[in-house]
């Protein structure tokens, strides 16, 4: 910018604080009222709508499934997406602060004067992309079900003998539940797809006397179940046993 250049923007400058409004007291009386307006609109809808409650915290719970507020839902299902324990950090840690990085360091990289949308193409497409990315991790973590949920019928050979081998099934599925197993198998509708395999039709593969030996010596990194006592092995074994292609099991 050579000294003409510098005098005419200058006086172009001059001209258009002339014409604006000060920051006090206009800006701060204006965003004032406008978070004025927001927290009572908070306010009222708490009153009107009220606000959601649950259960008391126990502690003592094997069921419980926490789950991060609305907006962190996209971090948590980074979390799905990015699945080998050793690159835990990457999903909690390592994006979010590249993410964040990348936009504080935004002046210094991209210097196009430019500011219409359709003449800057790789920063419109990079927000487009960040943005539709985010919403739809927001709602693949919204829609995740709990990994301590078993949500299944029993298939009709164990409904059709009810009694005693209804009830082994539904204390088998209780216990996978509250095992948690669906953090590492996906199991019909609920759980995760790893990193253990899936078990929705484990009975085709294994019968529930090798299932029942894999609990108790499992392949790492899967744990042992064996403190669980013989009774609910049985009925864990049983339960995964039914678990076949065509058996009706599903929500």
């Amino acid at each position: 910018m050579n000294q003409r250049e510098k005098e005419e923007y200058l006086r172009e400058y001059s001209v258009l604080k002339a014409q604006g409004k000060p920051f006090f007291p206009y800006i701060i009386v204006k965003d004032g009222v406008m978070m004025i307006v927001v927290i009572g609109t908070i306010m009222l809808l708490s009153i009107v709508l009220g606000g959601e409650l649950t259960a008391k915290a126990d502690a003592t719970t094997t069921t419980y499934a926490p789950r991060p507020e609305w907006y962190y839902f996209w971090a948590f299902e980074l979390l799905r997406v990015i699945k080998p324990p050793a690159l835990v950090s990457l999903a909690t840690v390592g994006v979010p602060t590249i993410a964040m990085l990348l936009l504080f360091l935004l002046p210094f990289y991209d210097r196009n004067p430019e500011r219409h949308p359709l003449r800057r193409p790789v920063a419109t497409t990079a927000g487009i992309f960040v943005i539709g990315a985010m919403f739809f991790l927001s709602y693949l973590g919204a829609e995740a079900e709990p990994p301590s949920r078993v949500d299944m019928e029993p298939p009709p050979s164990v409904a059709t003998a009810g009694g005693a081998t209804l009830e082994k099934w539904e204390a088998g599925r209780k216990l996978v539940a509250q095992s948690s197993c669906g953090g590492c198998h996906k199991i019909g509708a609920n759980g995760n797809d790893g990193p253990g395999p899936q078990l929705t039709q484990i009975g085709d593969r294994l019968k529930q006397g090798a299932i029942r030996e894999t609990l108790i010596n499992p392949t790492l990194p899967m744990p042992s179940f064996a403190k669980l006592g013989p009774e609910k092995l049985d009925d864990i074994a049983f339960f995964l046993s039914t678990l076949k292609s065509g058996s009706g099991g599903g929500h």
